[in-house]
């Protein structure tokens, strides 16, 4: 299977989904936040590896927690995820922390300020 292609991405979607659908509902670690995101699932072609791109509100120290938390759990999580998807193989699991999510909040709330910042000056 060719990276890119049609069926890859498929799975790479369903991947997605089922990892959002297990770390928010059988995962029971109180490191792991309530509040976290998936953005992203890159399964290898050969079906192998997995870099799935976590995302997560919070302080340097909670994501450091919730990274070790995640490897901790990786042998659930992919244990559950190879009941859930049928693979041929079930890929192995790296976490990547993505900090997109927080980014985008931090920017919506700069522009927020700016426009407030623009109506006082208009207003005088």
């Amino acid at each position: 299977m060719r990276r890119g292609s049609i069926k890859n991405e498929r799975i790479n979607a369903q991947v997605q989904r089922s990892l959002s659908r297990i770390l928010r509902e059988e995962v029971q670690d109180p490191r792991i936040p309530i509040m976290i995101s998936v953005t992203r699932a890159l399964v290898a072609p050969d079906l192998k590896t997995c870099k799935a791109y976590i995302s997560i509100m919070g302080d340097d120290k909670m994501r450091q927690d919730c990274q070790a938390a995640l490897k901790s759990a990786a042998g659930f999580i992919r244990r559950t995820l190879a009941h859930e998807l049928n693979l041929r193989i079930t890929p192995e699991l790296s976490f990547i922390m993505d900090d997109s999510i927080q980014y985008g909040v931090e920017m919506s709330h700069k522009i927020d300020l700016l426009m407030k910042e623009e109506g006082l000056r208009e207003e005088e």
